[in-house]
């Protein structure tokens, strides 16, 4: 046989391959934004994937293995309203910050791997953020300080 005709098979094979992974595994491809927290020391900085359609709320971060360090997710609603998450499919530890719509932290929770309780927002909120459990501890972010989207 032809070594082009090989080459272009397996070339051919491994797109059919990576379109099969992308279409079938269901993950959604997130925008990805920069936050930044101004804090009472100063700012901590972060970067986010943004899931805003009911579909991206919904997957969120189900099914990873690792989120990293200075990494989360924004989950943006289109009212103010009280929020409720949990941990289905999801195997990473994480804390979850209550955020409302001026972009002030109204409350913090660490929320434990595949854990089917739900947490709720104490009052309405428009976002919540979620990141790998402590990281808000770590940048020394706490209630009352206010999250500066850019690109978003």
């Amino acid at each position: 046989m032809n070594s082009d005709f090989l080459r272009g098979a397996g070339i051919r094979s491994l797109l059919i391959v990576s379109f099969f992974f992308l279409f079938c595994t269901g993950q959604p491809s997130f925008k990805t934004i920069t936050i930044t927290v101004r804090t009472t020391g100063g700012k901590a900085t972060l970067v986010a994937e943004v899931a805003e359609t009911m579909e991206e709320r919904q997957r969120g971060l189900m099914f990873r293995k690792e989120l990293a360090d200075g990494k989360g997710m924004l989950f943006v609603f289109e009212r103010d309203q009280i929020l409720s998450f949990w941990m289905k499919n999801t195997h990473i530890p994480l804390s979850i910050a209550f955020i409302g719509g001026d972009g002030r932290i109204v409350e913090i929770h660490d929320m434990e791997p595949m854990n089917l309780a739900s947490v709720r927002s104490s009052r309405s909120c428009r976002y919540a953020l979620e990141v790998p459990q402590g990281w808000f501890a770590r940048a020394k972010v706490h209630i009352g300080d206010t999250l500066i989207l850019s690109g978003f």
